[in-house]
């Protein structure tokens, strides 16, 4: 009757005994080892990057030992800039036997695209940036009500064009953003 129970709440999911399931790799387990934390495991399972994992009669989820490639492929990609909704693409299209190849390399050619336009925007900011340094340089100390020489500060490619973020560590770091485009 219990393993009735626990086939009904995991319906579709595949059960193995006790036995199997301790041969298999338990969701700390494929953490420790992917340095991927439990929480984005649960994610990446939720948002279809990863197979419905096998579960317990106990409700454990466990887990192949072929998980581990697929959690760096997703890690490779996230360095390479895919998105995960990308990387979900070409997942999918490598599970119905399609190559994602083709996909993949358009994917990275618009994101050097990409690239090429927020690096511009970024050598504009930084030059009127330093320009607008220079000649606060030169003036030294401004009235105003804060601060005059922000007040008085005519950049073009300020904050509208860039956000500023945060970082791990408390960098703070500068990106582009596209108004309207």
């Amino acid at each position: 009757m219990r393993g009735e129970g626990v086939r009904k709440a995991i319906k579709g999911t595949r059960i193995v005994d006790d036995e199997r399931g301790r041969q298999m790799l338990k969701i700390g387990d494929v953490s420790k080892q992917s340095g991927i934390g439990i929480e984005a495991l649960r994610f990446y399972e939720k948002s279809g990057l990863l197979d419905k994992p096998s579960r317990t009669y106990g409700g454990y989820r466990v887990y192949e030992p072929e998980i581990l490639e697929r959690l760096a492929f997703i890690k490779r990609a996230q360095v390479l800039g895919f998105s995960l909704d990308e990387i979900k693409r070409v997942i999918e299209d490598a599970r119905t036997g399609e190559s994602p190849c083709d996909e993949v390399r358009e994917i990275v050619r618009r994101r050097l695209e990409e690239l090429d336009k927020r690096m511009l925007e970024m050598r504009r900011y930084r030059k009127e940036l330093a320009e607008t340094l220079e000649e606060w340089d030169a003036v030294g100390r401004a009235p105003g009500h804060i601060c005059g020489l922000i007040e008085g500060s005519h950049i073009e490619h300020g904050m509208s064009k860039l956000k500023v973020g945060r970082r791990a560590k408390g960098r703070a770091h500068v990106h582009a953003v596209r108004e309207g485009k």
